[in-house]
Parts: structure tokens; C-alpha cells; sequence
């Protein structure tokens, strides 16, 4: 029995309701998480999908407006449990710590949006109860991210003129650095869709 686990962060509709989902960092995260469910599934894995949900605010999280569900193109298959999150990592608000324990599982494998908030935070918080972390940098996606002082009802187009706006590519390099030898070992969809799983954990 695999010790191992696949789990998908955040890949719902939500994000593509928003503006800036036009100048997201990885135009192919569909396709490169299904890569990373398929060979999961292939080795025996247990793949866990997350989604986030935030009731009752009117956004785009909420669940009363449909969606917080998948993005097209991906589908659990049965068995597969799908949670609900209303915290930034996977663990906090699910008993995904409770599957994974009662599944005997050791080594997580994380994916999805975004890269440096909830699926950087779930790669912390799993390192730090003990999970050994495999996060796959160009099977997540992010944004530019604004300045703190910029307001929150800044467009799109502000953000992307704003000086002090990172981008997302500096945003997905910041996080490797932060993951990479403290919380996890940093790698790419290919070096795990065509190695075995004893040859990916670095």
C-alpha cells in the first residue's frame, strides 16, 4: 500500500472569476495538475482535493454563488475525498490529518493556487507535523501580487502599474526559496510524472 499522497489546493472556479485571473503564472496548471493526478493514481496514491470556501461574505468564495467547485477538466475519481477549507492551509479547518494518518500516509505531494498562500501554507504546516513535502512549483499558480498600502478596491490596472506590485513570477521564486531545504523539496510535474516514487523524494 502507497505511503504517499497527491493533494490539489484550491483549483476551483473562484479564481476565474476575478480580473486577474487573465495574468495568473501558469496558463497550463490544468493540465499539469491532471498530469500529477494521473500519475499519482497510476502508483496507488491517495489524492485529496481541496477547495476553499468562505459563507456568507458575497465573494467569489462564497459557496451560495456555485463557485467553489472544481475548474473544468478535473474530476475526483470515486473514492478520492474532496474537503472544504475555510482556513489558508488544508489541515486547519479538515480532517485531512485524519485521512492521511488513518491511510498511513508519510509523503505529501502539493499543487494548486495559490502558489504563495494557501498551498505554500499547507506545505508548512504539513512539514511541520511531520509529513515529508514535495511541492510542485509549475503545477501551482499566483498573481501579481499588490503593496500592502495599495487599497483593496484597487483595479486590476492599478495593481499592474503600481511600482511596488511583485509579479508573479517573483512571487513563485520567493516561495521556493522559503520552502526549498527548510519545509520541502522543490519539484517539476515532469520529474514526477516520469520517475518512480522512491526516485522523486530527494
Amino acid at each position: 500500500m502507497s505511503r504517499a499522497a497527491l493533494v490539489v489546493v484550491d483549483v476551483q472556479e473562484s479564481f476565474r472569476q476575478r480580473p486577474i485571473w487573465a495574468y495568473g503564472s501558469n496558463p497550463d496548471l490544468v493540465r499539469q495538475v491532471d498530469r500529477l493526478v494521473a500519475a499519482a493514481r497510476q502508483r496507488g496514491d491517495l489524492v485529496v482535493w481541496v477547495l476553499h470556501s468562505e459563507p456568507g461574505t458575497g465573494g467569489v468564495f462564497d459557496p451560495a454563488l456555485g463557485h467553489v467547485r472544481l475548474i473544468d477538466g478535473l474530476v475526483p475519481a470515486e473514492g478520492e475525498p474532496t474537503l472544504v477549507k475555510t482556513a489558508h492551509n488544508a489541515f486547519s479547518t479538515t480532517n485531512l490529518q485524519q485521512l492521511l494518518t488513518l491511510a498511513g500516509i508519510h509523503d505529501l505531494t502539493v499543487c494548486g493556487i495559490r502558489t504563495e498562500q494557501c498551498v505554500e501554507t499547507t506545505t508548512r504546516v504539513g512539514a511541520d507535523l511531520g509529513y515529508r513535502m514535495t511541492f510542485v512549483t509549475d503545477a501551482t499558480l499566483t498573481f501579481p501580487t499588490p503593496h500592502r498600502d495599495l487599497p483593496e478596491t484597487a483595479t486590476v490596472e492599478e495593481i499592474l502599474a503600481d511600482p511596488r506590485t511583485l509579479s508573479a513570477e517573483e512571487m513563485v521564486t520567493r516561495t521556493e526559496y522559503a520552502l526549498a531545504g527548510r519545509f520541502a523539496t522543490i519539484r517539476t510535474v515532469d520529474e514526477l510524472t516520469g520517475a518512480t516514487l522512491t526516485g522523486v523524494r530527494g
